[in-house]
């Protein structure tokens, strides 16, 4: 996972992948709030001119002549004659007509003298948000396929693409960087053919100039794996690895990637463009995606605060014992990863405090891992978590955001009892033992605080009044994605000047204490790895399920079975084996389109199911081949200190307890979720 760390190197990273993924990003946010924005303004527009929307265009003058036609002719003894004649019918219709001229031009002249300075000014301004709105709108499916590749070539330069494990050695990286290669060469190859089947089917326009991104994104990808091979870090080990840990370090996207392209090409008849068409699957719900990479920027920029930190100094001065304060992280995780959109957000942004606090206060490697890995695993049936929003835009016809959030706080509770039971099984049983504090004094110590975390509740207050009350927009699993990384940069601002001033105060380094500016900086930048690594995930994940569905392995699936109870039981296996090999954003769509009707042949509730199966999911995220947390946590940590967490524990439970206790709660609440409920 290291990269270049020479100052050229910082620069272009800041230059080519920092600057425009916080473009994108904020133009993103500015999208998200922009529809609100332009509403405001109209109202505005009315209060101070009346009837503003006509003054929002120039009017058109008039073409007719007011001063009217010129006099008719005598009428001829003809026309005297003609019994049908009626000769005051074309004066009076030239009359009507000059009239209507004269007004039409007088109301010409009136809008017109309202449109002052003034109005031009305020005009312009309110057009210009209008049209930003409408832009943004035509091009989410750009803007989607920007922050996927601009995250993707920032993960393939600097090493940050999700794998088992890092690569450690030069042998290692090689085997990554080589599957890496072949990988980002099919993709190039698929997006080739698809552009060929575009030429001759005859489609241009939008479709045609994305496909230019995905090519010159994944050959720009192809060539930084070049430059690898050429070139390996000098952070690496220069001996040591074997084929089995280097194996371990291909990412798994590009596992997904081979996959997909060996069963497309091979079983059905060299289908080349197969996998560039699922992968743009990702852009028929670009908004969400999107969502997803603004939840990671808010995890990033989270993380270059000093809020976790800050909220641990409320429970040190009780001195809790390890057990009862992992009960309380892992419980009180659940409300930052429903608003981080995802359980591996909240690892990623806070995993490395995490874990050093639950070692601060005596824990063992084991616990602290296990601990670290589920910290983010009972907020996702929260709201407004992202995930549950994709179910209901997938299978809106059986359920709603709102039945599946309410639903969801009854099985937190139960997750959280759950753990709660098992960390005070594990308490009792340890010889760790609670050391009653000094009442008065850890009061005061919790106070005290409480007091320093109080701006930060009032700059978080501020925003969410602001959206609320001045841009009429309810902070829920809609808005949360526009309004959460405006919280948080004015968080950072704030959480920067705070620490800065401390440090003048103490007569501290203030070059060691960074700045708003390197601080968002960061932010971004890291936000910029982990976007690419965990889209690319997504985007193969739904690969992987089109693999499955159109290989008719479903179809082995009985569609009918006597029992909910058996139809509920495969199902919970069949669910925990996709979340095992499948990124849940991905798998949500097989899921909706071959599993779910099964479920609701059999008499199973739509919502019932769907809390299933994210409880399923969550299981899955724990199980290897993949179990996305865990490597995640090994990553935050380290690998010095994973490898030493493995060393540790004399007993069986010791030794595995890391992996043993978060499977072992999980597995109660998927299995008391699945089936309690049928028996009523």
């Amino acid at each position: 996972m290291s990269g270049p760390s020479s100052t050229v190197a910082r620069w272009v990273r800041f230059a080519a992948s920092t600057v425009p993924l916080l473009a994108v990003l904020l133009t993103a946010v500015l999208l998200g709030a922009g529809e609100k924005i332009h509403n405001v303004l109209l109202q505005v527009g009315e209060s101070r001119w009346e009837q503003y929307a006509l003054l929002r265009e120039d009017p058109v003058k008039p073409d007719c002549n007011p001063d009217g036609p010129a006099p008719a002719a005598a009428p001829s003894e003809a026309d005297e004659d003609d019994l049908f004649g009626d000769p005051d019918t074309s004066d009076e219709a030239a009359i009507a007509a000059t009239k209507e001229c004269k007004d039409r031009h007088a109301a010409y002249a009136a809008l017109t003298a309202r449109i002052t300075d003034d109005v031009r000014s305020f005009r312009a301004k309110e057009q210009f948000v209008s049209k930003f709105v409408e832009w943004g709108i035509s091009h989410a499916r750009h803007l989607l396929v920007l922050i996927i590749l601009i995250g993707g070539i920032t993960a393939t330069f600097f090493r940050h693409h999700i794998g088992l494990r890092a690569a450690i050695t030069v042998k290692e990286d090689r085997v990554s960087q080589l599957f890496q290669l072949i990988a980002n060469g099919l993709l190039l190859t698929s997006f080739f053919a698809l552009k060929k089947v575009y030429a001759d089917t005859g489609e241009s326009g939008e479709g045609g100039a994305l496909l230019q991104l995905w090519i010159a994104g994944f050959a720009i990808m192809s060539a930084a794996n070049v430059w690898h091979l050429v070139r390996p870090s000098p952070a690496l080990e220069r001996t040591g690895g074997t084929l089995n840990t280097a194996s371990l370090s291909v990412p798994l996207y590009a596992s997904m990637t081979i996959v997909c392209s060996l069963y497309f090409v091979m079983s059905e008849g060299g289908h080349w463009p197969g996998v560039a068409i699922y992968l743009q699957a990702l852009l028929d719900n670009a908004i969400l995606y999107i969502q997803v990479a603004l939840y990671l920027w808010v995890g990033m920029l989270l993380k270059n605060t000093r809020l976790a930190e800050l909220i641990f100094d409320v429970l040190r001065p009780w001195n809790l014992p390890p057990h009862l304060l992992a009960v309380l992280v892992v419980v009180g995780a659940a409300v930052p990863t429903a608003f981080t959109g995802a359980s591996g957000i909240f690892v990623i942004a806070t995993g490395a405090i995490v874990y050093s606090e639950l070692m601060r206060s005596g824990a063992h490697r084991q616990l602290a891992f296990a601990a670290t890995a589920m910290s983010g695993s009972m907020g996702v049936v929260l709201k407004p978590c992202l995930l549950v929003v994709i179910v209901a835009a997938m299978n809106y016809k059986e359920v709603t955001t709102d039945q599946l959030f309410e639903m969801g706080r009854y099985v937190f509770a139960l997750s959280a009892t759950v753990f709660t039971i098992a960390g005070l099984i594990l308490f009792f049983r340890s010889d760790a033992k609670f050391v009653k504090p000094n009442l008065g004094d850890a009061t005061r110590g919790s106070v005290r605080a409480l007091l320093r975390l109080v701006p930060y509740v009032v700059i978080g207050a501020t925003v969410w009044a602001t959206y609320r009350y001045v841009l009429d927009t309810k902070m829920d699993e809609h808005s949360a994605p526009s309004i959460l990384p405006v919280m948080m940069i004015a968080i950072v601002i704030f959480d920067r000047l705070a620490a800065r001033y401390s440090g003048r105060k103490t007569g501290a380094d203030l070059s060691t204490i960074p700045g708003i500016g390197k601080s968002l900086a960061d932010s971004t930048g890291e936000a910029a790895g982990h976007i690419g690594g965990l889209l690319a995930l997504m985007g193969l994940s739904i690969c992987i399920g089109a693999v499955i569905e159109r290989s008719e392995i479903m179809a082995l699936f009985p569609q009918e079975f006597g029992s909910p109870f058996t139809a509920m039981l495969l199902l919970v296996v069949i669910k925990v084996i996709v979340g095992m090999i499948m990124d849940p954003y991905g798998a949500v769509i097989l899921v909706s389109q071959t599993l779910a009707p099964i479920a609701y042949k059999n008499g199973i509730h739509p919502v019932h199911f769907w809390m299933m199966v994210l409880t399923a999911f969550e299981l899955g995220y724990l199980l290897p081949p993949v179990a996305l947390n865990r490597i995640l946590t090994r990553q935050v940590i380290g690998e010095a200190e994973y490898q030493l967490m493995k060393a540790e524990g004399t007993t069986f439970w010791e030794r595995h307890e890391g992996t043993l206790l978060p499977l072992g709660v999980m597995f109660v609440v998927l299995m008391l979720v699945s089936f309690v409920p049928l028996w009523f």
